[in-house]
């Protein structure tokens, strides 16, 4: 498991440095589980995460607040297993879909960047 948690996190800063308006990113520690923010405040906070009651699987944890992962599961209905409004959860042995998830990590630290923007063309 230990693996896919950093092949994600290592996709979390490829993805922030190739995404146009993420700027910086901040590594910390929100609930005991690595989070990501951008340092401009353009995105949404990510958290990876992993919980001894299910440990084959990890998660990306997105605000519950946002659009996310409604937007994730409608673009994405069959490639990923999500959970509620919060998360997409991984199975260890599963392959991670590379292309799929960077456009959702783009989405997400971009998240108010893009609602600024979409609420100035209205």
């Amino acid at each position: 498991m230990r693996s896919k948690l950093l092949s994600l996190r290592e996709l979390i800063y490829r993805t922030a440095a190739e995404t146009d308006g993420v700027g910086g990113l901040e590594e910390t520690l929100k609930w005991g589980e690595p989070a990501y923010l951008t340092t401009n405040k353009s995105g949404s906070t990510i958290r990876l995460g992993w919980k001894k009651s299910a440990p084959s699987q990890c998660a990306l944890y997105f605000h519950c607040q946002t659009n996310l992962i409604e937007t994730f599961r409608t673009l994405f209905p069959n490639e990923f297993k999500f959970e509620g409004n919060r998360a997409i959860v991984f199975e260890e042995v599963a392959p991670l879909p590379m292309d799929s998830l960077a456009f959702c990590i783009a989405a997400a630290l971009t998240y108010h960047h893009n609602k600024a923007v979409s609420r100035k063309v209205c």
